[in-house]
Order: C-alpha cells, then sequence, then structure tokens
C-alpha cells in the first residue's frame, strides 16, 4: 500500500505493534533521517539499547542510511515503543521489497510478539501473586 504525502512524495508503510504500544512506520528512499514524533532517533529513546532495537530491521537487511523513516508511535513504555518501531520497520521493508521477508523471517523482526500484561485478577496482589500468608 503505497502513501502520498502533501508533497507527492511515496511513502511505504508498515505498522509495528508491541505490548501497548503502536508505530506507524513510513519509509523511502533517502538519506538515512529517522524521525520519531517529529525529533531525531536519538533525543526519542534515551537508552542506547532502545536505537539499537529500533535500527535492527535495517541493520539485519544492511539498508541503514539508504532510508528516510518518519515514524509516529503511542502507547506504552521505551522499550515496547522500540520494539514496536522495529516491526513497523521490518513490515514497511517488505512491502518497499518481498525479497526481504525471508532475511528479516529469519531474524524473527516479522512476527509479532503477542506477549502483553496479564490482568490482575479478583483477590490477588498482582495478576498471579496471592496474599502473603500469616500463621499466625
Amino acid at each position: 500500500m503505497k502513501k502520498q504525502s502533501k508533497a507527492k512524495i511515496t511513502y511505504d508503510y508498515g505498522t509495528g505493534r508491541r505490548k501497548t504500544a503502536a508505530a506507524r512506520v513510513f519509509i523511502r528512499p533517502g538519506s538515512g533521517n529517522f524521525t520519531v514524533n517529529d525529533r531525531p532517533l536519538e533525543t526519542f529513546f534515551s537508552r542506547l539499547r532502545s536505537q539499537i532495537i529500533a535500527r535492527q530491521a535495517l541493520q539485519v537487511t544492511e539498508k541503514e542510511g539508504q532510508f528516510d523513516l518518519l515514524v509516529t508511535v503511542r502507547g506504552g513504555g521505551e522499550s515496547g515503543q522500540a520494539e514496536a518501531v522495529r516491526h513497523g520497520i521490518a513490515r514497511a521493508l517488505v512491502q518497499y521489497n518481498p525479497e526481504l521477508k525471508t532475511t528479516l523471517r529469519t531474524a524473527g523482526l516479522i512476527t509479532r510478539d503477542s506477549r502483553a500484561v496479564e490482568r490482575k485478577k479478583v483477590g490477588l496482589r498482582k495478576a498471579r501473586r496471592s496474599r502473603q500468608y500469616s500463621k499466625r
């Protein structure tokens, strides 16, 4: 699904999700600008680990510095957002070039990680943690 922006520039699009975070990723061939919520990647993700995770799909396919990325991400925390961005980039790269799908699949970047926080149950302190037992 190719998208047209206001300036008639063609983007390839991918949606990434992880935990409660959702990322919309638009890529196009360019000089390597990586913008997340109108800020550079390095200022949006403060942890180096999150920056590495967000770039992982580009590094696996050896396409780092060849695309301009425009990302909007909402919900979740920093690690969930970084992994949602990684998932969105992988999907956008597959849309740009379907031949990259096998490379991304072997790296485990196409599959959505469906794990999420389990809800708290009634009568328990957390999802599975019960109250402390008192013998006396």
